[in-house]
């Protein structure tokens, strides 16, 4: 079973879309600087959702779950020591979920193995109502009462979509400019409201290890 090997040795694959919120007040600089540039505001408070359209840990099947992550950052983003925490589709069966898991914590290696480098205290990760929809060009994510955000992509020349495009950055190499339409956490003793702040869409193509 994949789950008995140890845990960054097992191949996965998820793909399909992450959308982020976090309270800089124009596009994140993360993107184009890969963390040397601070964020706007000195610090990173952040949510994000990701929805699974095809995924797949050591032959246990991911696809159609969702995952939403809050993030804490103090500074720049390459120089580590965030706080984060997962919150797991509770649609999972219980492999999935362990999957999932180690994916989102960096034990799984691969495309989000930095998590394991950068994040200085991983808070859990718990089952939870996670959905991810869209409505036009809308996305909305809602984690129960923990997080409730929705973000729409910034419209450039023509009404298209600003693509930032061949970039390094680790999430995937084309971003979409968002901003937030809804951008509400209530987890962790924290209170963030990020409404009208920057945001991020990108498509996922990730993998752990060769």
């Amino acid at each position: 079973m994949a789950l008995d090997a140890a845990t960054g040795t097992v191949p996965w694959t998820i793909k399909g879309e992450l959308i982020l919120n976090c309270n800089c007040t124009v596009f994140c600089p993360c993107v184009v600087s890969l963390g040397k540039h601070p964020p706007t505001e000195g610090h990173c408070q952040a949510w994000a959702g990701v929805r699974i359209d095809a995924g797949d840990y050591g032959g246990v099947d991911l696809s159609g779950l969702n995952v939403g992550l809050f993030l804490e950052i103090p500074g720049n983003m390459g120089r580590g020591n965030w706080k984060a925490a997962a919150y797991i589709d509770d649609r999972a069966s219980d492999d999935a979920y362990d999957a999932l898991v180690a994916i989102f914590s960096g034990a799984a290696r691969g495309t989000t193995g930095l998590f394991s480098m950068l994040v200085g205290e991983f808070l859990g990760a718990e089952r939870a109502p996670v959905t991810f929809e869209t409505e036009g060009k809308e996305r909305r994510l809602m984690v129960g009462k923990k997080i409730q955000g929705a973000v729409v992509p910034v419209e450039g020349k023509d009404g298209k979509e600003i693509v930032v495009t061949n970039t390094e950055y680790w999430m995937g190499p084309d971003i979409t400019v968002a901003t937030a339409t809804k951008g509400r956490v209530r987890a962790f003793g924290r209170v963030w409201d990020f409404d009208g702040r920057s945001a991020e869409i990108c498509q996922i193509d990730w993998h752990g290890p060769k």
